[in-house]
Order: structure tokens, then C-alpha cells, then sequence
């Protein structure tokens, strides 16, 4: 049930199953989107606390361990316990998520939340199944590998979906038997130490999982940078993604990317348009479009194109824009001021440049962070709207005549996260499908993400795969054992 002001327990750092306070004393506020009033203020880690939580996943994780002597069924065990714990405790989740990043409670409860459980149990699962394999060898000699965990794992997650980020990351790494420093984002860090608090009842061992919320260079870039981190975990914008890169270059460490996007959706010609609206309305406002995997260039056929604008701007025309608690509430506001003027800076690019504004365009209301869902029709490939990742409730709408022409112009992106089809047409849907450089295509569909398959991107989107078996090959080494036979063995 939403909660319109749900109680705030958990403020301090989750460092080796115990809650602590920042070192030097530092904090940071938190504030309500919709309303822009203090929600809480939160401790705020440094340096010194990074070095504390990683020195606690490393005894975690270190030879003899409780941690890495447990058998992995039972590790599986205590992932499944926290999964139902999760689900025990969902509806205090989503009122976090939804009092914190402004989401509306459904989509928070139901959604976002529903499928970190999915998630932690399909990992759960997965946990005594990391199976190596043997080898044909030549000569005298027996080979096989093994899958082992690669070891501490510093995580850092991005303020538009904090829980699920959060879940995204920590389940594959302790299915893996790796232990985990996670860095929440100072804007949303509120669910991410509620889950804090679900470790330690859940039955995992001090330092296993750590929570330490703090600015990305106070604390985010110290975890990226520590020699005892073996592995760095990232979403969030491109521009720092590189950055983060270059600091695990230092220490040779791994690294997992999921970044920005500019994803095309192709609407054709033969597409059912009421559905087309629907479906790219949702793929590109969800979440006030604060999404990676955002819908942000839609083309569409030119003998459809008026019929699905209007059907479009009808659908926004729908919208309620309020606070998470309220029932009728279908967009929530942007995440911050800074953000909310971001958006509508390009918004005004867009107007400029000569983009026609369909419906939209403005703030809504003068208290919190809400903008109106605004479309552009006449759009052009070379506009800013149409190549830069705007983050808000902003639909670039573009005309297009040729398939194969439309390809090219969904490939011509530095990006490559997302990308989808509308049509009847299976051959045209899986030509698309194979000729788009994108990680993630979606037919007739978007935002389907299922625990059972990898999600990243291709290009300047990232590298690394999460979700699915392929999530698992981030938290783990390969290694190649070899033992010499006395004799033939066959």
C-alpha cells in the first residue's frame, strides 16, 4: 500500500553487517522530487570509509572464509532467503523508490521491484550450477577448467532505478561467491540501504555485502581506484563510464559498462498505430524518460506518420502528473531541479532547430520537478534532440520512406543499448533485428527485460553483459588446470 510520507530507518553507511556513521562526519541530503523538501539526510562515505568496507569484503572473501568454504547450494540459499525477504517487505521498497525517484507506486511496487525478486531467484538458482568443463588434450595430459569468483566487487549504481541497479549487480556476484562494496547514488540511496538491511537477516556473513552511499568522487571513484577491488561494476552516463575506465586501466581490473543511449524504435507502415503509440509512449516516457533504454528517436513510416502523432499526443494529453502515493498518478517528476532544467533546456534546442511541438514543452506546476510529456514532429536526424540522450518526457518523432535507409539512420548513433521494431511483417521484424547495432531489440514490445537474458550494449552503450548466464561470466575467472598421466589413457 503507498504510503504517501513512509518511514526512513536506515541513513548510515552498512559496512561488514553493521551500520556506522562516516568517518569524517560528512552528509548529504536527500530530497523529494515532486515536492523539492528534505526527505533525510544520510551519512556520506569518503576515502577512509571505502577502505573499510573494501577491507571487510576482502576477509569476506579471503581463503578459509566462511564465505568461501560455504558450499554454493547454500549460497544459493541465502540469495532465495533474501529474494523472499524482498518480497516481504516490497510495498516499503517501492514507497522508498517512490517517495525518493518519484516513481509511481504500481510501477515501483509491481514493477520495478516485482522483477528484483524474479531476479534474485534466478540467480539463487544458478548459484551451484557454475560448471566448468574438460578438455581434449594432446599427450599424456588431463585438462579441465574451473569458474571461480573473481573477488571483491566495487558496484555503482545510477539514481534512476536504485533497487533494481542494486539487484542487477549484487545477485550475479554473491551466486558467483564474490562479495560486494556498492556505492548508491547520493540522489536515491534510500532503497539501496533498506536492502542493506535485509543482508544480515537474510544469513550473510559479515562482508559479504556493503553498502556506502557517497559522491561518485568521494567515494565512487576511491572504490574504482582500490587495488583490493578486483572488479568494477557501472551504470550510468558515457562521459563517466570512460572515466572509470581509464582509472581501472591502472590496477588491470575488470570492468562491466552499461551506459548511455539514443535508442531508435521503428514504427511500420503495416503496424497496428493504436498499439505503436501505446507501445513508444511507454518505451520513451516511462519513468519520466529517465532511462538508458529510453525510446528517444521514433521513426515512423511517412504513410502513418500524421495518424500516429495524433494518436501520440492524445496518449500524453492522458497523463497525470503527481505525487507516487496518489493512485491516479501516471509521471512522476524529474529527479532534481538540475535535471528538470536540463530537459527543458533541450526542449527549447529543439524548438530552434526548427522541430514542430506537438503537445507539451513546459514545467508542469511550480512545486517539484515535473515537465509536461512533450512530442516533436519534423525532426531531423542531425538536431540535437534527435542525437544527444535528453533523460526526460521528451518524444522525437521522425519521418521515414525507405527500410533499408531507416536501418542506416537507427545505426548512425555513437549509442547502442536498445532498439525496436513495430510491424506484422516477421521477415522485416527479424531483418531489423539482425542489422541494427544494438545489445537489446525488442519486436512488437520494449522494456522487456527477464532475468534469463543479457542486457548491455553494443559501441559507446558499454561493454559487459548483465542478467542471464552471461551476467555470471562478469564475476568470474576462468581457470585451466592440466595434469600429466603416466600413461595413455585411452
Amino acid at each position: 500500500m503507498a504510503q504517501k510520507n513512509p518511514e526512513i530507518k536506515y541513513k548510515q553507511l552498512f559496512i561488514n553487517n553493521e551500520w556506522v556513521n562516516a568517518k569524517n562526519g560528512a552528509t548529504f541530503d536527500v530530497i523529494n522530487p515532486a515536492t523539492g523538501k528534505l526527505l533525510a539526510t544520510v551519512q556520506s562515505a569518503d576515502k577512509v570509509d571505502v577502505d573499510m568496507a573494501v577491507a571487510a569484503a576482502k576477509a569476506a572473501f579471503k581463503r578459509g572464509s566462511k564465505w568461501r568454504t560455504m558450499d554454493a547450494s547454500a549460497r544459493g540459499d541465502i540469495l532465495y532467503k533474501l529474494a523472499t525477504l524482498v518480497e516481504r517487505d516490497i510495498a516499503n521498497i517501492a514507497n522508498l523508490d517512490g517517495i525518493n525517484v518519484g516513481k509511481p507506486f504500481a510501477t515501483a511496487a509491481m514493477g520495478e521491484c516485482g522483477q528484483c525478486v524474479n531476479i534474485m531467484k534466478y540467480y539463487a538458482g544458478l548459484a551451484d550450477k557454475i560448471q566448468g568443463r574438460t578438455c581434449p588434450s594432446n599427450g599424456n595430459n588431463f585438462q579441465y577448467t574451473r569458474h571461480e569468483p573473481v573477488g571483491v566487487c566495487g558496484q555503482i549504481v545510477p539514481w534512476n532505478f536504485p533497487f533494481l541497479m542494486a539487484t542487477f549487480k549484487i545477485a550475479p556476484a554473491v551466486a558467483a561467491g564474490c562479495t560486494v562494496v556498492l556505492k548508491p547514488s547520493e540522489m536515491t540511496p534510500l532503497s539501496a540501504l533498506y536492502l542493506a538491511s535485509l543482508v544480515k537477516e537474510a544469513g550473510f556473513p559479515p562482508g559479504v555485502i556493503n553498502v556506502i552511499p557517497g559522491t561518485g568522487p568521494a567515494a565512487g571513484e576511491p572504490l574504482a581506484r582500490h587495488p583490493d577491488v578486483n572488479k568494477v561494476a557501472f551504470t550510468g552516463s558515457t562521459k563517466i563510464g570512460k572515466h572509470l575506465g581509464s582509472i581501472c586501466a591502472d590496477t588491470v581490473k575488470r570492468v562491466g559498462l552499461e551506459l548511455g543511449g539514443k535508442s531508435p524504435m521503428i514504427v511500420c507502415e503495416d503496424a497496428n498505430i493504436d498499439e505503436a503509440a501505446m507501445v513508444a509512449n511507454f518505451a520513451c516516457m516511462s519513468s519520466a524518460g529517465q532511462m538508458c533504454i529510453a525510446a528517444s528517436r521514433v521513426f515512423v513510416h511517412e504513410a502513418v506518420y500524421d495518424e500516429f502523432i495524433q494518436k501520440s499526443v492524445a496518449i500524453c494529453k492522458t497523463k497525470v502528473l503527481g505525487e507516487f502515493h496518489d493512485p491516479t498518478t501516471t509521471q512522476g517528476p524529474q529527479v532534481s531541479e538540475v535535471q528538470m532544467k536540463r530537459v527543458l533546456g533541450y526542449i527549447e534546442q529543439g524548438k530552434k532547430e526548427g522541430a514542430k511541438l506537438e503537445c507539451g514543452g513546459q514545467r508542469h506546476g511550480t512545486t517539484g520537478y515535473f515537465i509536461q510529456p512533450t512530442i516533436f514532429s519534423n525532426v531531423t536526424d542531425a538536431m540535437v534532440i534527435a542525437r544527444e540522450e535528453i533523460f526526460g518526457p521528451v518524444m522525437p518523432v521522425l519521418k521515414y520512406t525507405d527500410f533499408d535507409d531507416v536501418i542506416t539512420r537507427s545505426n548512425n548513433t555513437e549509442y547502442g543499448l536498445a532498439a525496436g521494431i513495430m510491424t506484422k511483417d516477421m521477415d522485416k521484424a527479424f531483418t531489423y533485428a539482425q542489422s541494427v547495432e544494438s545489445g537489446n531489440v525488442w519486436i512488437n514490445t520494449w522494456l522487456a527485460i527477464l532475468p534469463q537474458g543479457p542486457f548491455g550494449g553494443y559501441k559507446q552503450s558499454g561493454h559487459g553483459r548483465e542478467l542471464g548466464e552471461y551476467g555470471l561470466q562478469n564475476y568470474t575467472e576462468v581457470k585451466s588446470v592440466v595434469f600429466k598421466l603416466s600413461q595413455k589413457s585411452s
